[in-house]
């Protein structure tokens, strides 16, 4: 994401020993707390990490692909759009200065405004906070009209900069966080030992993140994050819209559709649909084989209904993803949703 810089052109001794830029920077380097307020895999994914490869590959601390090419940051993301709508905030992970705001901008998917309309403002609204010793964070894509921080203005670590949005280079709500020393992109999941350039995936791991960061943020980026049942085949758009989040529909709805949302799927991964009827037994059962690697995989499957009404009552909808590792392991991810025909 685009951001200022800082360029201090001095070099730091102790008793005459010139230090490098790695072991300079662990001195002041600020330690990070989560950037948003909100429970870790249960209501905000981390989804995409800082790209390591200088060129058109793309690679992540863990030597995987969760990222983007040229993505500088790590970015964190809320369920859909009417959870944005309510609010999440923004915080700041560490202790800093107000350096620089950008607010205003719209939130909707710039996949359908197009990347052009927000060259050079990727970020989006966003704040850079100055940590001292040529540390900074940004934080990107808030939701317009949310920023609550002027510039000069001291923030300390946790208190609320802004909320969720997205704006600028944004497909989905999620935060944006930028980790920077002296204008070098630093991963937070490295740390200080990256800041020289020289350290690449899988090594010399020295992560910022404080002590109480909930471990499930080394975890797998995997997740099924959104679950619903619909009255019609949803679109992904609509669902990511929050539009398809009913507890209760009648029971002369044409169809009934359970649909799921995930990030992260893989090649060979096995994703199962079942609903349940008020009495218990199987209602309708879906299961797909993921064809290609995914980012983000939208899914439905239902049954047409077949007389007038629907049996009343609550019906039950789980997802089961089955992924079998390289090494004969087995990971499995569920989620579960009940809706009310009425």
């Amino acid at each position: 994401m685009a951001g200022l810089a800082i360029f201090l052109g001095f070099a730091v001794a102790i008793w005459g020993v010139e230090l490098s830029d790695s072991a300079r920077a662990a001195e002041g380097a600020p330690t990070l707390s989560l950037p948003i307020k909100r429970r870790l895999s249960e209501d905000c994914w981390l989804v995409n990490l800082v790209d390591l490869d200088k060129g058109p590959g793309i690679l992540d601390y863990k030597c995987s692909s969760h990222s983007y090419n040229g993505h500088k940051g790590t970015d964190f993301a809320i369920r859909d759009s009417r959870t944005m709508r309510g609010g999440v905030p923004v915080v700041a992970s560490a202790t800093g200065t107000v350096k620089a705001i950008r607010d205003g901008m719209r939130d909707v998917d710039v996949s359908v405004i197009g990347g052009h309309r927000v060259r050079n403002v990727e970020c989006g609204n966003g704040v850079v906070l100055d940590h001292g010793g040529g540390w900074e964070t940004q934080y990107c894509h808030l939701r317009k009209g949310s920023i609550s921080v002027k510039k000069g203005q001291k923030v300390e670590q946790g208190a609320r900069i802004g909320y969720v949005g997205m704006s600028g280079m944004a497909e989905f709500p999620h935060v944006h966080l930028s980790v920077r020393h002296r204008g070098r992109v630093v991963d937070p999941f490295l740390g200080p030992s990256a800041v020289d350039g020289k350290t690449v995936c899988g090594s010399r791991r020295d992560p910022m993140w404080s002590a109480d960061v909930p471990r499930v943020l080394y975890g797998s980026e995997s997740a099924i994050y959104a679950i619903g049942f619909a009255a019609k085949p949803p679109a992904a758009r609509a669902a990511r819209a929050g539009r398809h989040n009913d507890r209760a529909l009648p029971r002369n709805a044409p169809v009934l559709v359970l649909w799921v949302d995930a990030f992260w799927v893989y090649r060979g991964d096995k994703l199962t649909l079942t609903i349940t009827g008020p009495d218990g037994e199987r209602f309708h059962r879906y299961s797909n084989e993921i064809k290609a690697n995914k980012a983000r995989q939208f899914l439905f499957s239902g049954r047409k209904k077949k007389s007038l009404f629907w049996p009343a009552g609550e019906y039950r909808g789980e997802a089961v993803l089955i992924r079998k590792r390289a090494d004969g392991k087995t990971v499995t991810l569920v989620a579960r949703q009940t809706v009310t025909l009425k």
